[in-house]
């Protein structure tokens, strides 16, 4: 089942999703789990917040991969929202 999971980062936090970012990536590799990802961008055109779509059993996998993601435990975003997800077009 694909879930989107849908962050915002807490204002200020960009030097956060910098530092992290390596170790995020290396985890997105690690999991084989994400299909499709990337970050939201402000009006200055900075990082501000993520989504990423995931193919997992369910919601409590879905859960357990948003929760151990390098970003979220960095303190990085101020929500993490998870929504069952269907792809139509692409």
């Amino acid at each position: 089942m694909k879930f989107a999971v849908i962050c915002a980062d807490k204002a200020g936090a960009l030097q956060t999703r910098l530092d992290t970012r390596a170790e995020h990536l290396t985890y997105i590799e690690a999991t084989g789990i994400v299909e499709q990802a990337g970050p939201f961008l402000n009006d200055a055109g900075d990082m501000c917040g993520s989504l990423v779509i995931i193919e997992v059993a369910d919601m409590a996998a879905a859960q357990a991969w948003a929760d151990n993601d390098p970003y979220a435990k960095a303190g990085l975003f101020e929500s993490v929202s998870i929504q069952a997800w269907k792809r139509v077009i692409g």
